[in-house]
């Protein structure tokens, strides 16, 4: 496919097709989940097949024989591991007996991380003729739709066709606090209180918390995780898409991007959870445990989090989707983003038109959560 002013346009089934320097350059060197070894691995270790709904399709834009810009991209047949819920247009199309799926999705698979998804280095300008290839393609393959899931914080709303959704996560943001005790000053008495309770619960059950990064993330600390991740996901009847290998891989090519803390009772893992970081973000993604202890999930998933980035200077921790019980721990309501082009415009009429109520209710629900917040002094959501 040709673009204006030179620029050719073409989509490749594996980012292995693509030189991991060329792709990393345009990701600017940030983010580790949007790395050329992150979404690679995740291909060359069996995690994303047809039969779970991903075909990758990745698209780039070179002028002349470089490599200017591309999109993280894939063909998808259902909506699962893309945290930005859109089974009931799927179930509109059905209704009226037309297509939902496939379509084109660019997102990081099954992480709602965010950050960029329309790679193209320093030139900004190139976004739009990514979007406008995206446009095309759908018409080429007669698709329904194109999606972009998670986009950066503060983003822009988009221009016409595509469509912005939002909604919200909870996130920590450090604020200069240097330790732990300095974080929990910020907090109101009541809130600081429990938090201390939480954690001194964990220690009086004789457990022991050691986090493992770099040359400690070795085939034991890995085989637990992995163990615990996989439980997790099939006590919940979901299929536990990422590969031991995969893990693996992980931790022999990302062991200074990637943390795991494991929770130890009599020198054994009872519990455990991953992370994925660079100088800015901590990308909080899976845990799992062997044993119920009260405090732990809160322990390990979130407060080891919180000392891991005072202790690295790291400003913000994104510990996942959902979950409003975040809130008492010192998160506050982030605003998301995802954009969407509907090629009916039809359908595109009446999504929009939904959205625009759905953005109502999503907003009104985040002001309502900001007046709990644990921090003695208020907060303010962007407008």
């Amino acid at each position: 496919m040709t673009t204006p002013a030179t620029l050719t346009a073409r989509f490749v089934d594996s980012l292995h097709a693509v030189p991991a320097a060329d792709w990393d350059a345009l990701r600017g060197g940030a983010h580790p989940l949007l790395s050329h070894t992150f979404l690679a691995g995740l291909e060359q270790h069996g995690c994303l097949q047809r039969r779970y709904g991903w075909r990758p399709y990745h698209l780039l834009l070179h002028r002349q024989d470089q490599l200017i810009a591309a999109a993280p991209l894939y063909l998808k047949g259902n909506s699962h591991g893309e945290f930005v819920f859109d089974h009931g247009w799927a179930e509109a199309y059905h209704r009226y007996g037309v297509d939902y799926y496939p379509k084109l999705l660019c997102a990081i698979p099954y992480s709602p991380v965010n950050g960029p998804r329309l790679l193209c280095g320093q030139d900004t300008t190139l976004a739009p003729t990514l979007l406008r290839v995206l446009e095309q393609e759908v018409a080429r393959l007669e698709l329904s739709s194109a999606h972009i899931n998670f986009l950066p914080l503060g983003t822009d709303e988009p221009d016409a066709p595509w469509l912005s959704r939002h909604d919200y996560q909870f996130h920590w943001q450090r604020n200069d606090a240097s330790s732990f005790d300095a974080f929990l000053r910020e907090l109101n008495a009541k809130k600081r209180k429990n938090i201390q309770q939480e954690r001194c619960q964990v220690r009086e059950a004789g457990i022991e918390i050691r986090r493992h990064s770099g040359n400690k993330l070795d085939e034991q600390v890995i085989a637990a995780m992995h163990g615990f991740y996989r439980d997790t996901f099939e006590r919940k009847g979901n299929l536990p898409v990422l590969t031991p290998a995969f893990f693996q891989h992980l931790a022999e090519t990302m062991p200074k991007q990637l943390m795991i803390a494991l929770a130890y009772r009599h020198s054994r893992p009872i519990a455990g959870a991953l992370f994925l970081y660079d100088s800015h973000t901590l990308f909080g993604r899976y845990w799992g445990a062997s044993e119920a202890w009260p405090g732990l999930h809160f322990e390990l998933c979130y407060y080891q989090g919180i000392e891991f980035c005072i202790e690295q200077g790291i400003d913000r921790f994104e510990p996942g989707a959902q979950g409003e019980h975040k809130v008492a721990r010192g998160f506050l309501p982030t605003r998301t983003r995802s954009w969407h082009y509907i090629a009916d415009s039809r359908f595109r009429e009446a999504i929009a038109r939904s959205l625009q109520e759905e953005a109502h209710w999503v907003d009104r629900y985040a002001r309502e959560v900001a007046q709990h917040t644990p921090f003695r002094q208020s907060i303010e959501l962007e407008p």
